[in-house]
């Protein structure tokens, strides 16, 4: 299996080619791109390998990478090598004879996620790339009309907040140049518009500014305020708000750091109503939810401990906390694989190793924009 070392070394000096037989020994899951087709209309230059080693070319070529910092050149290089990387998984063909491959981006993030996760990458750097992934072609339609009804203020100001807006203009750059299609110069105008409005505002390196967290993340949930001015704060709960895999130490850690706070649990829940696990889970959430109301209403901290794998889960869970006033800390938790699966075959539970594996297909790490702060954390011990 590749590691994070063998993998760094991947990323050409400056002025150097790229290995692109390495790249592919290194991510055998890129072999298949070769065989990818795409729509001609956007990318008469054929398939997506052939693609993938034009942005990547595009990219070493472009005369901003060389006053990156090496971890930022390992960041953009391997968002840019891996930024398709799931086309071959979600390739459609319409009624119409068309190519399509939607969801790639984000279906991208994942995938990268898990290989750079077998291969040990630090949590941070992995996070970036996926990112990075993730949101590779927003730049390409920030100042057209948005499919979420959203403006290019804020679609920058989220981005901001989520990536390294020099990096990502950089890499969708490097994706424009990287093809064969009519529109490039008119995209190119658009991804030069997201970085003159990301330096109007000071976030091009780092997230942009608010008054503080409370209007941070009343502004990304939609509320109609501006960043510079404070948004007044209701004094309620401190809510810890949990995130990981099964195994990945969430017990032992919230007993660590918090063991004097109420804990809002399912598997509390489970135990306390007699359920096994993945029996009658509405019991279960209903269960505990309403331990957690009751505890927003006394204006308690206590801590809410749950996989939250999806936004979408996370979402409910910080949606009902916010709706009391809450304060909202999520904490993410991690291990490798092994680690992961011995504690799992030592605990007493219900959820079998191939079960707990099948989940690593949902794992969406938090993004910085869904709480009033965010941990990411390994935890080996």
């Amino acid at each position: 299996m590749t590691n994070w070392k063998q993998i760094q070394s991947l990323v050409p000096q400056p002025g150097a080619d790229p290995d692109f037989v390495a790249c592919l020994a290194a991510f055998p899951q890129l072999e298949q791109a070769k065989t990818t087709p795409q729509d001609p209309v956007y990318h008469a230059e054929g398939d997506v390998w052939t693609h993938t080693q034009m942005v990547v070319r595009e990219l070493l070529a472009d005369p901003g990478l060389a006053a990156l910092t090496a971890t930022e050149r390992e960041t953009v290089f391997l968002a840019a090598l891996l930024h398709d990387v799931a086309k071959c998984s979600t390739t459609v063909v319409g009624e119409d004879g068309r190519i399509g491959q939607p969801g790639h981006s984000r279906r991208g993030a994942l995938d990268a996620r898990l290989m750079l996760w077998e291969a040990g990458a630090p949590v941070d750097q992995r996070e970036a790339i996926c990112r990075l992934i993730a949101v590779h072609q927003v730049p390409f339609f920030a100042f057209a009309d948005s499919r979420r009804g959203l403006s290019p203020e804020f679609i920058v100001r989220e981005l901001s907040w989520q990536v390294d807006l020099h990096l990502l203009t950089l890499l969708a750059r490097a994706d424009m140049r990287g093809r064969i299609c009519p529109d490039i110069a008119s995209v190119l105008v658009n991804i030069e518009l997201v970085r003159e409005f990301a330096l109007e505002e000071g976030c091009l390196r780092t997230p942009r500014r608010f008054a503080s967290a409370e209007t941070a993340v009343r502004y990304f949930r939609g509320a109609q305020l501006h960043p510079d001015y404070a948004l007044h704060e209701q004094a309620g709960s401190r809510a810890i708000v949990m995130c990981g895999l099964p195994a990945s130490g969430k017990n032992t850690w919230v007993a660590a750091h918090h063991g004097d706070l109420p804990v809002v649990s399912f598997d509390d829940a489970r135990t306390e109503l007699g359920l096994r696990h993945g029996q009658n889970e509405g019991a279960a959430a209903h269960h505990a939810v309403d331990k957690a109301k009751a505890l927003l209403r006394a204006g308690q901290p206590f801590v809410w401990n749950a996989t939250h794998l999806s936004r979408q889960m996370r979402g409910k869970t910080v949606d009902l906390c916010l709706a009391y006033g809450a304060r909202v800390e999520l904490v993410h938790l991690e291990a490798s694989r092994p680690t992961l699966l011995a504690r799992n075959r030592a605990r007493d539970t219900t959820l079998t190793n191939a079960a707990l594996l099948t989940l690593l297909q949902r794992w969406d790490v938090p993004l910085p924009t869904e709480a009033h702060a965010l941990s990411l954390l390994v935890n080996e011990g």
